[in-house]
């Protein structure tokens, strides 16, 4: 019975999450929207991080998670200093997205190694932002449709290394206009 709620779960998790992917590529919401989609989602379904990684869903689930936390927490604190809120409201949530971030991080290499490192590409991408410049890297799982992860993490990119899917040459973003686009 359990087998077939987790599936009900990641069918829900996916078809939810390509909707709004969907809903962005074509306009229809902001990045910001995106986000907050995103976040009102994770937090309604009420479902923690997998502690073990033995499927493809659990991984990406997982990063996920991770990954929306983390946006949503530094877009909070982009707003706190924006509003000239006090600098400990701007920490805080600094913080919160710097935490989410490195578990993102910790994430995707559960579902690489899980994947054995089998059909993945990463590579670092171009920027417009001059802080992610030769810092942010893209990792594609070339079998599985929207599988492309982002990452600044010098620990993982020297696993990826290490494990001769790393590509040393700069490329656009296969969600470029994404990557570029500003959520506050």
């Amino acid at each position: 019975m359990a087998y077939c709620e987790k599936e009900s779960l990641f069918n829900t998790f996916f078809s939810h999450r390509n909707s709004l992917i969907i809903q962005y590529k074509n306009g229809d919401i902001s990045k910001r929207e995106f986000l907050e989609g995103n976040f009102d989602f994770v937090e309604q379904m009420n479902v923690k991080p997998f502690s073990r990684i033995d499927s493809y869903e659990k991984g990406m689930y997982n990063y996920q998670y991770y990954n929306v936390l983390a946006k949503y927490y530094t877009m909070l604190a982009k707003d706190m200093k924006r509003q000239g809120q006090h600098d400990k409201y701007y920490i805080y949530y600094l913080n919160e997205g710097n935490y989410y971030y490195g578990e993102k991080d910790r994430a995707t290499l559960q579902l690489l190694k899980f994947l054995n490192f089998k059909n993945i590409e990463a590579y670092f991408i171009k920027v417009e932002s001059k802080f992610l410049k030769n810092k942010l890297y893209e990792i594609v799982l070339k079998d599985y449709e929207y599988a492309i992860f982002h990452s600044k993490s010098l620990w993982l990119l020297k696993i990826l290394r290490e494990e001769g899917v790393f590509i040393e040459k700069k490329r656009v973003s296969l969600i470029d206009e994404y990557i570029n686009e500003t959520y506050y």
